[in-house]
């Protein structure tokens, strides 16, 4: 990481909406340039997208939020919410927020609720970058809700706290976590122990409510939603991301979008390149998908 992310803060404010207080974290000059409003992946919270907010904020404000229910965000309304309410609630945050013209970054879970911001507000949002996006066949996606994000009851001898730690070290492991065999092996190896006590941290305090906002994303369906995205969009992936395999059928649903195939932040000339390019994008620069 450069000198200057190294030294640059990430602080945290809560906002108050009518679907309760949300939480954020937020970097960089806010009184300068268009801010870049990020929406992080399931499981966990704005945390995990710090790497990010520590390279995008010598260039731009950043504010990264907890999705409803994760981190410390209050929970959504409802016992089965569906992906609109997570929207009309992260809408309400930027309102609340007071940010006019913005630029949104969603990844997974967090590139579903920025589709449909940008498709809402066109006017308000210029860029939008999708950094791994599903399109589940409607056989994946049943077996998913079935299977991926159970809700987890508490249990009293703390074996809901053993299971949600291997439910998150397992997610790094096999793609879908649940298919423990040398078929769905990821080859990407754990985190380090700092990283995933972290992640595991963020999804314990929200054991009782995480499971919502992934169900809402694995059920919506995006084949009708897509090709409604009217502000230039940027599709990156990174070329470990297990939605990797979907990105050209994203693509064919996007034709006016850019597709990247990114090295992720796994080092730092990776970080270097994988931001130099977003950065592009959001800044209007001359810019062509690899």
């Amino acid at each position: 990481m450069s000198q200057m992310s190294k030294h640059l803060q990430i602080r945290r404010g809560f906002v108050d909406t009518r679907f309760g207080q949300i939480h954020y974290r937020f970097a960089g000059d806010l009184t300068r340039g268009r801010p870049l409003v990020m929406f992080h992946a399931s499981p966990g919270s704005a945390k995990m997208v710090e790497p990010y907010i520590s390279r995008f904020a010598p260039t731009r404000p950043v504010y990264a939020l907890d999705t409803l229910g994760n981190g410390d965000s209050a929970p959504p309304p409802g016992e089965k919410p569906d992906l609109s309410v997570f929207v009309e609630g992260h809408m309400a945050a930027i309102d609340a927020l007071g940010l006019g013209e913005i630029d949104l970054y969603g990844s997974h879970t967090g590139g579903n609720i920025a589709c449909e911001i940008a498709i809402a507000r066109p006017q308000q949002v210029r860029h939008l970058v999708l950094n791994g996006m599903s399109l589940y066949t409607r056989e994946e996606r049943a077996d998913m809700l079935a299977n991926y994000a159970p809700a987890v009851p508490l249990s009293s001898d703390g074996t809901h706290l053993s299971y949600l730690w291997h439910f998150v070290r397992d997610t790094f492991l096999f793609w879908p976590w649940y298919k423990r065999d040398a078929a769905h092996v990821r080859a990407v190896g754990l985190p380090s122990l700092d990283a995933l006590h972290d992640k595991v941290v963020e999804v314990i305090k929200a054991s009782r409510t995480f499971h919502l906002s992934y169900n809402a994303a694995i059920a919506f369906e995006k084949e009708e939603r897509l090709p409604l995205v009217r502000v230039p969009t940027l599709l990156a992936c990174a070329k470990t991301d297990m939605l990797l395999p979907y990105l050209d059928p994203v693509s064919a649903l996007m034709p006016g979008a850019v597709k990247c195939i990114t090295p992720g932040l796994a080092t730092e000339a990776a970080s270097v390149e994988t931001i130099g390019r977003m950065n592009a994008f959001l800044d209007d620069h001359k810019f062509s998908g690899a």
